[in-house]
């Protein structure tokens, strides 16, 4: 496994790089060795933040932390790779697919901690989208209290998604096909 390691506001110390190599070098069991772990770590005036991203087969596995202590962002934020990645290879198994990116060991190893849980779709909503900008469908989104909102596009005629980000931001996702 290969690690980048970007620092934000931050300089990444080599004491901090061998934290990293140590803690996330747990991981290289599951993947191959030519698998990139991208590693960023920002400070905010009270927290640091440790975001990490690991490109698989049909997705990313990501996780980010923050704390007042850039270790112990670390190593919240391990765990959570640990289960997404147990999490993953359940779904891989169940589907009888390979997981490109796993080594052969990991993805034959049985896991009695794997999550067992099947994504059950227990409601299912109808409704006719309205064309309004980002901006309105973002006002509509907090008069629901929802965390996202699906709309029409007015400006661009596409479907689109505004969602609530950390930080009280919004983000958008549109469709790039055309």
């Amino acid at each position: 496994m290969k690690f980048n390691i970007t620092g934000r506001n931050v300089t990444v110390t080599d004491g901090m790089r061998e934290k990293i190599d140590k803690k996330l070098g747990k991981l290289s069991k599951f993947f191959t060795d030519d698998t990139i772990c991208n590693v960023t770590l920002s400070a905010t005036k009270q927290n640091y933040k440790v975001e990490v991203t690991i490109p698989v087969k049909d997705g990313v596995i990501r996780a980010e932390e923050s704390s007042p202590d850039k270790y112990q962002s670390l190593d919240l934020v391990v765990d959570v790779i640990e289960r997404q990645i147990r999490k993953y290879r359940t779904k891989m198994i169940d589907r009888y697919q390979g997981g490109t990116g796993f080594s052969e060991a990991f993805l034959e190893e049985s896991d009695e901690e794997a999550d067992d849980e099947e994504i059950i779709i227990e409601k299912t909503k109808h409704f006719d989208l309205k064309p309004m900008t980002p901006e309105e469908a973002c006002l509509q989104m907090e008069l629901v209290g929802h965390t996202f909102f699906v709309f029409e596009n007015g400006e661009t005629g596409k479907v689109a998604v505004v969602y609530k980000r950390k930080g009280n931001t919004y983000g958008m996702i549109e469709p790039g096909v055309d």
